[in-house]
């Protein structure tokens, strides 16, 4: 079954969030939605999606005196979630590298089939369809 659009683009965002927060837990919610170039309340309901589904643990650090320090670590589910997210996501990458190829061949084709396109030319600049 074929995911829908915005189920693909919720599921990217998970994976870019699980994927930074595993390698640097102590990014604010700010240096998050700067580093995946997404408003600060977006990447908060992001990051309440993944607690939520158990995929995210949110630590207070008490003995802070800043008490709006958090850390953001994956869970087990979470490590699990992010190495399956990515396996799709380089899948879809790779199947999207693989269209442009073809889509750049064809287009190579059909430039080097094509006659002088500089040269001059007589009669109106764009021929009528009928």
């Amino acid at each position: 079954m074929q995911k829908t659009h915005n189920a693909a683009v919720q599921e990217e965002s998970h994976f870019k969030v699980l994927r930074l927060l595993e390698k640097n837990p102590n990014l604010s919610q700010r240096e998050l939605a700067e580093a995946l170039g997404i408003s600060v309340g977006k990447t908060n309901y992001c990051i309440k999606a993944l607690v939520d589904k158990g995929l995210v643990k949110i630590n207070n650090f008490r003995n802070n005196k800043n008490k709006k320090i958090y850390a953001y670590l994956l869970t087990p589910a979470g490590i699990t979630q992010r190495t399956e997210l990515t396996m799709q996501f380089l899948q879809r990458k790779l199947q999207e590298y693989e269209t442009l190829q073809t889509e750049i061949a064809s287009l190579q084709r059909e430039l080097q089939q094509q006659p002088d396109t500089h040269a001059v030319t007589t009669g109106s600049p764009c021929p009528k369809s009928y």
